[in-house]
């Protein structure tokens, strides 16, 4: 049945390309970053229910004292943390200096923004914070096989959109590359789609520039004889390859496909939790002796509240609003899907987002991971990652309220995603050639990416064995209504 569908989905899938795609193994890797899902939010402990903060940086003795007032009634407040304040990094330093100037603390969502991005020391800048041996595992560092089937859904598309001869394909946050590299390897014999291709690489940070620019082989090519001018290709594919800081500066007026994988989840979310006074933004402050950040309530409903709360449940119904005391929104994630929607409406084409997360309103997921081990959101901000769940609900609203043009499909489990473009007949493919090392790579990789939880044929030491993901990960796609329903959503 599964064969069946497939052929009918795109002569693509039935003319040998799940056969054609190189073999070039990743490494076995035993955790993946969405491992967070098996963890319940650290719980603090309780704190008085109200105390007047005075901040002295807003005294002056020409001006009468200014006080906060914060709500910590149902709050939990951390352990301290660093105890040493000749120890704070530049990071820690600027939040302070934040929060002193502003006199008073900053949302969840600024100060994610900050620990993540900061152009001097933010988490993703100055460093490479994936594989093995950084912080978290993503999917394509898991199994080649994974930017494969995107490659599969990329190519699905393309022939929807009626093969067209120039397409700008776009990866949001493509970490070290591996993703898009892997594509344009599985790809690589089919000419008229490589030849196609623009490649737009949406990165803030120098440092996964460069290592986007090895992983894809990238070489400057001359456009005139005297060689001033010259454009970056990638010798996978023969595509000129691009650098964007954001999604605005890649050029409108080409077909466009774009890769979202795990990019929602790293945009700011804002916390809100109900209190006496109603729903409150939970903010982030610094302790009475200025050494460490805790969490705070706002004494009234902030600006955020009224305006991104309240849009979110709008667009909840008012049985699953009333189960909550606590929501997460993100409104970047709103603006961004604002920005892909109005794309595809006017250039054509279609977006794939995957991540973790569930379809409907976010509680408390916010959570940090340092060298693949959860720990305090608060502790040494910039040296953990931080990341939330993904309101796929939100992004379907957000979405279709932009053009009537498009159409939203899913989401589905990443385990039904990749089932459906063939991974079952590429790991048999791959397994009929390959070493007992390998195989045993392709097992516990393709286990990781489809299963659900513990892999039942692993052998090796309990701590170390592979988590399957599959129904962890969704799937959504967002298209041009004229191409009608894209590959595997029917």
């Amino acid at each position: 049945m599964l064969r069946r569908s497939l052929s009918r989905a795109s002569p693509l899938l039935s003319n040998g390309l799940l056969q054609t795609l190189p073999l070039a193994f990743a490494p076995s890797i035993r955790s993946l970053r969405s491992l967070s899902s098996h963890t319940t939010p650290q719980t603090l402990n309780p704190s008085p229910s109200q105390e007047e903060e005075p901040h002295e940086n807003l005294r002056d003795s020409s001006r009468p004292t200014v006080s906060v007032l914060i709500d910590r009634s149902s709050l939990h407040n951390s352990p301290e943390h660093s105890p040493n304040p000749s120890s704070d990094s530049e990071l820690v330093k600027h939040l302070k200096s934040i929060i002193k100037f502003r006199g008073g603390p900053i949302s969840v969502a600024e100060y994610m923004e900050e620990v993540l991005t900061n152009p001097h020391s933010g988490f993703y800048i100055n460093q490479d914070v994936f594989g093995a041996g950084g912080d978290f595992i993503t999917s394509p560092e898991v199994s080649q096989m994974f930017g494969e089937m995107i490659g599969v859904w990329t190519m699905c598309l393309w022939e929807q959109m009626g093969q067209p001869e120039k397409v700008n394909l776009i990866e949001l946050g493509p970490g070290r590359g591996t993703l898009m590299a892997d594509l344009l390897r599985g790809s690589s014999k089919f000419v008229n789609f490589k030849r196609s291709l623009h490649i737009h690489m949406v990165e803030c940070s120098p440092t996964l520039q460069k290592l986007q620019h090895s992983a894809l082989k990238c070489m400057d090519e001359a456009m005139n004889e005297d060689g001033s001018t010259k454009r970056t290709i990638s010798t996978l594919s023969g595509s000129p390859v691009s650098w964007h800081s954001t999604l605005e500066q890649v050029p409108f007026g080409t077909p466009t496909i774009i890769i979202a994988h795990e990019f929602y989840d790293a945009l700011p979310v804002h916390q809100f939790q109900q209190s006496s006074r109603g729903w409150c933004e939970k903010m982030v402050d610094v302790s009475e002796d200025s050494l460490n950040f805790r969490f705070v309530l706002s004494p009234t409903p902030t600006p955020a509240a009224l305006l991104y709360l309240r849009k979110r449940c709008q667009w909840a119904s008012a049985e699953e609003a009333a189960k909550l005391d606590h929501i997460e929104v993100c409104p970047k994630a709103m603006e961004l899907t604002h920005q892909i929607a109005k794309r595809i409406s006017s250039d054509g084409g279609g977006a794939l987002i995957i991540d973790y997360g569930k379809n409907g309103i976010i509680s408390d997921s916010l959570q940090a991971i340092r060298k693949h081990k959860f720990v305090n959101i608060l502790d040494n901000p910039g040296s953990a990652d931080l990341s939330a769940y993904v309101d796929f609900a939100s992004i379907r609203h957000s979405a279709e309220e932009v053009s009537e043009h498009i159409s939203v499909h899913g989401p589905i489990t990443q385990s039904q995603f990749l089932g459906y473009l063939g991974i079952n007949f590429r790991v048999e493919a791959l397994l009929q050639n390959c070493t007992e090392e390998q195989a045993e790579s392709l097992k516990t990789g393709y286990w990781q990416l489809v299963g659900d939880g513990g892999a039942p044929f692993w052998e090796g030491p309990n701590e170390q064995t592979p988590i399957g993901m599959g129904n962890r990960y969704l799937a959504m796609a967002i298209v041009n209504k004229k191409q009608g329903v894209p590959v595997p959503f029917e």
